[in-house]
């Protein structure tokens, strides 16, 4: 049968159309040696793609959050050894180590089986169609979400609390969920929040709102909290981050008491005494000291 030109173009509009609508066609990934993929949406639904791990942090690099280290180290390493363990919720200041320390366990148990899936808020709603391409898998993946936070009545806040209520949404066995967030309870508070409270026995009982925004971060077995740095401690942290900057480009660089002061300056500058804003610092002033030594 012979179609009109006009025909067949519309035919071929009509399929490219409904091709960019279908799932691309990806190969699985080859987790054996792969250690992390990102959940990547495409129109109804979505595929995992593999990502190269760059970000070489260690857990004896991470300073000021000794006792955070310990809590997640046990954790994780329960989990693997596929023992009883807890999804967490590492919450606080921005900037003081709450994703280093997700990296730095990939990092140290890796080769123990661990792997990472990152998933942004807005895909939350997939998570059966990731826990079915993983669930017979033998390794043991910790689900991260990192900054999340969330508004009140969004579909992802519940579809992630049906996964951690233990509904149908629920991860299997080699799943846990890590969630970083600024937020403790993962929304926003109001003053109006606390409106409606109540004694009953003298005690006071919150009121339904901060009850319902109480109830998401209640479901993490482990509340892990991250506190802005002491002087000592943020300054601890910018001399090994210089030193870990000059060990990579094999040189030495002096900590004196001139690079110190700086070093406060530059975080009074920011704001802020964190892992951050000493990493940050220490970019620019060993960039800023070799840059004499090159040709450019």
């Amino acid at each position: 049968m012979n179609l009109k030109p006009e025909v067949v173009a519309q035919l071929e509009r009509v399929l490219g159309s409904v091709e960019m609508l279908l799932p691309r066609t990806v190969k699985p990934v080859d987790w054996s040696s792969c250690y992390a993929a990102n959940w990547r949406r495409h129109s109804f639904s979505g595929y995992l793609e593999p990502v190269k791990v760059t970000d070489t942090t260690t857990l004896d690099e991470l300073l000021g959050v000794e006792e955070q280290k310990a809590v997640m180290i046990n954790n994780t390493r329960q989990f693997l050894a596929g023992l009883p363990a807890n999804n967490a919720l590492l919450w606080g200041s921005r900037g003081t180590g709450k994703s280093s320390i997700v990296k730095a366990l990939l990092n140290s148990f890796a080769s123990k089986g661990m792997r990472i899936i990152q998933i942004e808020k807005e895909d939350l709603i997939y998570l059966s169609d990731i826990f079915s391409a993983i669930e017979d898998l033998p390794y043991r993946f910790i689900l991260l979400c990192d900054d999340l936070t969330f508004e009140v009545g969004e579909l992802s806040y519940k579809m992630l609390k049906s996964a951690l209520d233990g509904s149908v949404y629920s991860p299997p066995e080699n799943v846990l969920i890590y969630v970083t967030s600024n937020r403790r309870h993962l929304l926003p508070e109001y003053e109006t929040d606390h409106i409606g409270g109540k004694f009953v026995h003298g005690e006071l009982q919150q009121s339904e709102a901060m009850e319902e925004k109480v109830s998401l971060s209640d479901r993490f077995g482990l509340w892990v909290a991250f506190y802005a740095f002491s002087q000592d401690r943020y300054i601890d942290a910018v001399r090994l981050a210089i030193s870990r900057e000059a060990r990579e480009r094999h040189v030495e660089i002096p900590f004196t008491p001139e690079l110190e002061q700086e070093a406060i300056k530059w975080s009074r500058d920011k704001s802020k005494r964190c892992g951050r804003t000493a990493y940050q610092f220490a970019k620019n002033y060993v960039g800023r000291y070799l840059l004499p030594k090159n040709d450019i």
